[in-house]
């Protein structure tokens, strides 16, 4: 019997509390064993009680084995309102973030498998800014510290997953001190991995190759603003955001989350489509399973990956999203009744 872990779940805004349910689903019906202890925080919550996050919440989260989070919303027009994901970034050391991008048949626009790894506390969202005789300046900042933290996960993201090759992403011809440290740092910590090939791309021709060949990449690198733009035309490419998971991981913690947004639009209809969190809960059975040795949550995340993809490419059992008619329920049951038929 595998060990029982103990993972907080923030439900979030919009859509999140529908397709973490449905994800929740899945992964008790699995047989993963689990406390799922559940702290409030979003946008929602923020409303209802001027705080961002329940009382001690992130204590409770910095206890937990993981996180598995919904979306949650970042109002445009609420300057008073803080990013909650940028907050847990740094609260919870999150200097990762790891998005996993591959093709589906019949759904994505180009046969793809690549993963972009992108640093998540600094660059343009340290958020330092302000405004000076009518002019408005935000800091960039770049350190010699968390860029060599990055490089070196995605180098031993990339060995410990088979690929062979690595792309950092950058703007150094016009950025030198900046982009050119985190180019340099790359190149410097590139020496102690000979088995890898190493590339380095503009990030405004790599925009442009991904759509053209993505083929092209194994594993890229890169900064917070820069991997947040790219993060998004590589969903496009596979098909839709619906399709797309994440982790956020550091030396201590995790977090798994989709990659889209908390769509307030089809919030409470029941056919937001749920595979996004679903994904991103196997990305959390793989880090489990990695971390703790644990080979059944191995097997539940193979099986788990293998459905996803079933359901994906037979296209009998998809939401509106991707021009079918089931529910966020129904595509999640579809899931769960074909990883337990591959276990």
């Amino acid at each position: 019997m595998s060990r029982k872990y103990r993972i907080a779940v923030i439900k979030g805004d919009g859509v999140g509390p529908e397709i973490v349910e449905a994800a929740l689903n899945v992964l008790s019906g699995l047989g993963f064993n689990a406390e799922f202890v559940e702290v409030n925080a979003g946008y929602e919550f923020f409303k209802r009680t001027g705080k961002p996050i329940e009382e001690d919440g992130l204590n409770v989260l910095k206890s937990c084995d993981a996180v598995l989070k919904g979306p949650i919303t970042t109002p445009l027009d609420r300057p008073d309102f803080k990013s909650i994901n940028v907050m847990l970034r740094r609260e919870l050391g999150l200097y990762a973030n790891v998005r996993p991008f591959k093709s589906f048949k019949g759904i994505s626009l180009r046969d793809l498998n690549v993963v972009l790894i992108r640093e998540n506390t600094e660059d343009l969202y340290v958020g330092i800014e302000g405004i000076h005789l009518g002019t408005a300046i935000a800091l960039k900042v770049i350190s010699k510290e968390a860029t060599e933290k990055i490089v070196r996960f995605a180098f031993n993201y990339a060995i410990k997953h088979g690929f062979k090759r690595i792309t950092v992403v950058h703007k150094s011809n016009i950025l030198r001190m900046t982009d050119g440290l985190f180019r340099d740092i790359f190149f410097t910590v590139a020496r102690n991995y000979n088995d890898l090939e190493c590339n380095e791309i503009l990030v405004d021709s790599a925009a442009y190759q991904l759509i053209r060949n993505p083929k092209a990449f194994d594993v890229l690198v890169t900064e917070n603003l820069y991997g947040d733009i790219l993060a998004d035309l590589l969903a496009g490419i596979v098909g839709s955001l619906g399709l797309c998971g994440s982790m956020e991981v550091g030396d201590t913690h995790a977090l798994f989350e989709p990659v889209h947004g908390s769509a307030p639009d089809i919030a409470g209809r029941g056919i937001a489509n749920p595979i996004s969190q679903v994904i991103s809960s196997k990305l959390m059975l793989e880090y489990l399973s990695t971390k703790y040795d644990d080979q059944w949550l191995a097997k539940l995340a193979k099986a788990l990956d293998s459905s996803i993809s079933t359901v994906i490419e037979e296209r009998r059992i998809l939401t509106p999203d991707l021009g079918g008619n089931a529910s966020t329920k129904e595509v999640a049951d579809a899931i769960l009744i074909e990883a337990l038929r591959v276990l």
